[in-house]
């Protein structure tokens, strides 16, 4: 059995916001081109242009319908490593090769003591660890602390490729184990959530839940466009064509 430290002087994680994902897959796009040559390099790829594609990939998008009081929306929800306050991967690892780490609370594999046994894959519920099977060895979300640390990137570089990469900005990055950073007041704010609390390993990342469908469509100021049914020449010939 893997120890876990007593106290992490930070708690780094993400906070996804599920109202603003818009299931584009930059975020697992970016994370497998910055991973391939990362940390945690190489991420396998096997038969990727077949019909059994397989292969590693640290974050994945699943979509679903979501039906509230006879209304239904689409919802996005990205899923990764949750790097928990007291995740069951590294407490069951025999070999000491999952481990959270002290300074920020990051659950990493270490590839040399790893001897591919799966039992980690088993203990997480959130599914969140890949097998590689060319090398024979677990593999996971480091958040990226190849990039977060680099201090040959500019400062605002210096978060997981997925957040660098989010279009509409719904990831965010950040210490929740501070009240006062900028990712805890957002979860505050937004009345953030925790994934599946109730099995009592404390995941640090949060989800913000997606806001209340007001029902009402955003309004046009635009006025109508007249109609040209009737015009003559070539743009009134196009319009009746496309009109049938």
């Amino acid at each position: 059995m893997t120890c876990l430290p007593a106290k992490t002087e930070k708690s780094l994680g993400l906070v996804i916001d599920l109202d603003t994902c818009v299931g584009c897959q930059a975020c697992v796009t970016s994370c497998k081109e910055w991973n391939t040559g990362g940390h945690m390099a190489p991420l396998t790829d096997r038969n990727p242009y077949g019909g059994t594609a397989d292969g590693v990939w640290f974050n994945r998008v699943h979509t679903y319908e979501h039906a509230v009081d006879g209304a239904s929306r689409t919802v996005h929800f990205p899923r990764s490593c949750l790097h928990c306050e007291t995740p069951a991967c590294v407490t069951v690892c025999p070999t000491g090769a999952s481990y959270k780490r002290t300074a920020d609370g990051i659950v990493l594999v270490d590839e040399d003591k790893c001897i591919g046994c799966k039992l980690c894959s088993w203990a997480c519920p959130y599914g969140a660890r890949e097998f590689d099977l060319d090398v024979g060895v677990m593999k996971k979300c480091t958040l990226c602390v190849d990039r977060i640390y680099n201090e040959n990137l500019k400062e605002e570089d210096r978060v997981p490729a997925c957040v660098a990469a989010c279009p509409p900005g719904a990831r965010h990055f950040g210490d929740l184990g501070d009240p006062s950073s900028p990712v805890s007041q957002l979860v505050a704010a937004r009345g953030g959530t925790e994934l599946m609390p109730e099995l009592g390993y404390a995941p640090t990342n949060r989800y913000l839940p997606p806001r209340a469908n007001t029902g009402h469509g955003p309004k046009v100021a635009a006025p109508a466009l007249e109609s040209v049914g009737d015009a003559g020449g070539f743009f009134g010939w196009v319009d009746r064509v496309l009109s049938r």
